[in-house]
């Protein structure tokens, strides 16, 4: 059994066609989804699908690259993460790829993030972009390391896995891993531990190899881990039972 562990089922791209998304889940052999908060306006849909699938999964909080939001304040966050259902904070962290200027209020946001993680006892859902050395820089000086969680979607180096592992974090690859031109992602799949490695779709977006450029969903992670059992030289099998038995003791979901 596969579970992704990211993923958008709230976007109109998917909550529209939500059943026959779930019954893809199913004959895929995709037993759990963790269901991605992106703005704390929409979260209540979010919680919603958690509290109305017992195989879905919530988190909370603000993505980087939402402006011009009332921000949220760690107390705040860590209230709505106090419930059964929610399992993480974010997904929160910075992305200097899409927004520029100044954006101290996206360095003050993950802060507040990560205290409330450590407020709630619940890991964090880390996005970074073209922000690695600060994204690194505040998690240690916040002690990320004590909450825990997950870089989503990562695209970085060895360099930045090494250093966000350090720090209790797991790695999740995504259907970026199956491109053809992701030659260092690929390298930084076969390079790290499976104990400390998750899968995601990010759905809607980034469809794996061989549905590229179409909407994807949590049926197709199961892409992701072969792509990655092939890279390893392993068995889908192995690649499965890890990142599922990862997923349950980063997030302690029941």
């Amino acid at each position: 059994m596969f579970v992704d562990s990211h993923c958008h089922l709230d976007f109109p791209d998917l909550s529209n066609n939500l059943p026959e998304v779930l019954d893809k889940m199913h004959a895929n052999h995709v037993s759990h989804a963790l269901c991605v908060s992106v703005n704390l306006e929409n979260f209540p849909r979010v919680l919603a699908l958690a509290e109305t699938h017992p195989h879905l999964y919530a988190s909370v909080g603000v993505h980087p690259d939402y402006e011009n939001l009332a921000e949220p304040q760690a107390a705040q966050l860590a209230s709505l993460a106090d419930h059964p259902r929610v399992i993480a904070i974010g997904e929160t962290g910075l992305d200097y790829s899409r927004l520029k200027g100044d954006l101290e209020w996206q360095r003050e946001r993950f802060r507040q993030h990560i205290r409330a993680a450590r407020q709630c006892g619940k890991p964090l859902i880390i996005h970074t972009r073209a922000a690695a050395t600060d994204t690194l820089r505040i998690m240690a000086e916040e002690g990320a390391k004590d909450a825990g969680g997950v870089m989503h979607c990562f695209t970085e180096s060895w360099e930045v896995a090494e250093q966000a592992m350090e720090m209790n974090f797991y790695i999740s690859f995504s259907g970026i891993v199956t491109f053809k031109n992701a030659v260092t992602l690929k390298d930084v799949a076969r390079r790290i531990k499976l104990e400390k490695m998750l899968i995601e779709t990010d759905s809607p977006y980034l469809a794996p190899v061989p549905h590229r450029g179409k909407i994807n969903e949590p049926a197709f992670v199961r892409h992701v881990a072969e792509e990655i059992a092939a890279l390893r030289g392993i068995s889908v099998d192995e690649v499965a039972a890890a990142t599922t038995d990862n997923f349950f003791n980063l997030f302690k979901a029941a």
